[in-house]
């Protein structure tokens, strides 16, 4: 018989990756050191939700989950601001509204305080060099 037998070698390579992945986190090693004491609290590790605006392909602004007329985007755009500790603020717009209409509403989010601006797409969309990630 000169065939290996692989299935006592993928069980000693399994037993070997568990044995590795637990032992990993065990070889990191830091420098000893004593660190002072002071009065300073620990910085807040859960950051608050971020705040979404959306362009719906009406043309209809809603904060969150809340409609917001246009005339009066800026001024809630302002109070919420204050009581805010970021300025980011993800736009989510309907690829039927026009350039323009999502420029006036990145416009108002600067005016109202946030200039951390971030642009919400889906993934899968065409390349510029004219080719299809999805396959089609």
């Amino acid at each position: 018989m000169a065939e290996i037998n692989v299935t006592p070698f993928v069980d000693v390579m399994l037993v070997l990756l568990i044995i590795f992945m637990v032992a990993a986190p065990l070889l990191t090693v830091g420098v000893p050191v004593e660190l002072p004491k002071t009065a300073a609290g620990a910085l807040p590790t859960e950051q608050e939700e971020p705040l979404t605006v959306t362009v719906t392909a009406e043309g209809d602004i809603q904060i969150q989950t809340t409609p917001v007329e246009r005339g009066q985007l800026i001024t809630r755009l302002r109070g919420i601001a204050t009581e805010r500790a970021s300025d980011r603020v993800f736009l989510r717009a309907d690829g039927a509204v026009p350039y323009q209409a999502v420029m006036e509403v990145m416009g108002a989010l600067n005016a109202g305080g946030f200039s951390n601006i971030g642009l919400v797409t889906d993934i899968g969309g065409p390349a510029l060099d004219g080719s299809d990630p999805s396959g089609n």
